[in-house]
């Protein structure tokens, strides 16, 4: 099984991503650091210089890239819902699941807002993006969780199980509440 992780920045992607693919022996891939790796520079950097579409370019090209096999876990940009082709490959070979978060959580969790590298953000404001992208990523979601202001990156793992895996809820019980 492959499962694939959209939602805004901020949203815990890469946290729930990597505690999901420890608890169930899969392998982790972080979208944002195979654009960085690939350009051999930071997000914000492609922004500045190149502009949006170069960072939305970059991301497609490094999801379409994947050589992906089952058993993976995959956190991806919160722009990658601008690309069709890369939601087209992700929907076609995963689940898709929106983390949705609330925009006043985005907030208090974005303290590096300005060099995040976050497309669009100069001409629509983070607000204008979160109005923008909770569409796009509901449209592409197989499954959407619901994040709540206090939840831990353990109650959004235990939420994904419980949604997407019921089968191994019994299996990593244990290991969540460690």
């Amino acid at each position: 099984m492959i499962i694939t992780l959209i939602g805004m920045p901020g949203a815990g992607k890469s946290s729930a991503g990597q505690k999901l693919a420890y608890l169930l022996d899969y392998e982790f891939i972080d979208t944002d650091k195979l654009v960085i790796d690939g350009s051999g520079t930071a997000l914000q950097d492609i922004v500045n210089d190149l502009g949006d579409m170069a960072l939305i370019r970059a991301e497609e090209q490094s999801i379409l890239d994947l050589k992906l096999k089952d058993n993976c876990i995959i956190a991806t940009g919160g722009s990658v819902v601008y690309s069709a082709k890369a939601m087209q490959f992700l929907k076609a070979r995963s689940i898709v699941v929106y983390l949705d978060v609330p925009f006043s959580t985005i907030v208090m969790r974005l303290s590096n807002l300005t060099t995040r590298g976050v497309v669009g953000l100069k001409e629509k404001g983070l607000h204008g993006l979160y109005e923008e992208r909770t569409a796009l990523y509901r449209s592409f979601a197989d499954h959407i969780i619901e994040v709540g202001r206090k939840d831990k990156v353990t109650d959004v793992v235990s939420k994904m199980i419980m949604t997407v895996l019921p089968e191994h809820v019994a299996d990593i019980a244990d290991q969540l509440s460690d």
